[in-house]
């Protein structure tokens, strides 16, 4: 199991901020798509560091898979071989009114960008004829100019953002990896995500399929760094809102909070939805405590994982802290099994 964490949002602190999480130990770090572009800081610390670069995720339908098969491309080529592209869909409101792009069926969409995109790798890497058609999306032209030829670090793996059953059994059917959203529990992991995911490998080979859970960290070792840990309620509340998150509430006996979150975030009343939040779902929802103490519960619930992406939302993790807790899951997961 490896250790990702974020990166940085601007390209600007990119390479500087690549070091020090190298310095801290962890394997790989992400970058997601928020007030600034999900690829350029990577392209900053792919020349600085030897981690693992991935974005978490950069948004599909956006981009042509043309455009996303060259950026994962340059960025394998770049980084010696250590890049992988994360995509997800974001929501229709999103999509439409914010990127100005088409809106379809999620899954389905989602499935031939994934398709599409490694289409045009493969094409590039082994001479395959290019002749993709899709409801969303064609690609047949291709000429000598236009194709870089073979990387010599291989294909970057793509990989989907997904949580619902539908979404997550796609990505176990077309990609080479799945980004398990990190509103999360470990029931509704055990229960919806890794049954949708062995029944999308079918006869694949599960090794050769990736599965990195995202998980909502809160650590700290002094009371007052404890107690700041906690401070994730914004964010549980924010994703709480979000019906397609609701799945997550249901598993746990909590589904009735789901709309009074999504009202009050209509009603604009961010400031009164974390008190909704209680300490058993805080302890369910995100993995708060010591370094010691969330690394042994993070192998609890995500052991089977092949990744863990950490987020640190609501507090400043500073860096020594991130070096404690990746040191303690180093140690909790290469510890002999108790069997």
């Amino acid at each position: 199991m490896k250790l990702d964490v974020m990166l940085s949002d601007s390209v600007m602190q990119a390479a500087e901020r690549a070091r020090a999480l190298e310095a801290a130990g962890v394997d790989g770090v992400f970058t997601f798509e928020n007030s600034h572009d999900a690829f350029f800081p990577l392209v900053a610390a792919a020349p600085v560091c030897t981690l693992d670069l991935m974005t978490n995720v950069a948004i599909a339908f956006p981009r042509s898979p043309m455009h996303l098969a060259h950026a994962a491309y340059d960025l394998h080529l770049l980084s010696g071989g250590r890049f992988r592209l994360g995509l997800g869909s974001q929501v229709r409101a999103h999509v439409e009114k914010r990127y100005g792009a088409r809106w379809g069926n999620p899954v389905e969409h989602l499935r031939e960008w994934v398709l599409a995109t490694k289409a045009i790798l493969d094409h590039w890497q082994h001479g395959t004829p290019l002749n993709f058609r899709g409801e969303y999306t064609t690609h047949t032209l291709t000429t000598p100019t236009f194709d870089p030829g073979p990387n010599p670090h291989g294909v970057p793996k793509v990989l989907v953002g997904a949580l619902g059953p539908r979404m997550t059994r796609m990505a176990a059917e077309a990609a080479d990896g799945i980004l398990v959203m990190p509103f999360n529990s470990a029931r509704h992991m055990r229960e919806r995500t890794w049954p949708a995911i062995r029944s999308g490998l079918g006869e694949r080979d599960r090794t050769a399929f990736e599965v990195t859970a995202e998980v909502i960290v809160g650590v700290g070792r002094t009371p007052e760094e404890l107690a700041a840990a906690r401070n994730v309620r914004s964010l549980l509340a924010f994703y709480g809102s979000t019906p397609s998150y609701r799945p997550v509430l249901d598993v746990e006996g909590w589904g009735d909070l789901q709309p009074e979150l999504n009202a009050r975030s209509k009603r604009g009343e961010w400031a009164t939805m974390p008190a909704l939040i209680t300490d058993e779902m805080v302890d369910t929802l995100a993995v708060c405590g010591t370094p010691d103490e969330v690394a042994a519960e993070i192998v609890r619930r995500f052991g089977d994982c092949d990744r863990i992406c950490a987020y640190f939302p609501g507090y400043p993790a500073p860096d020594d802290l991130i070096a404690d807790f990746a040191a303690a899951l180093k140690n909790c997961r290469e510890q002999p099994s108790p069997i």
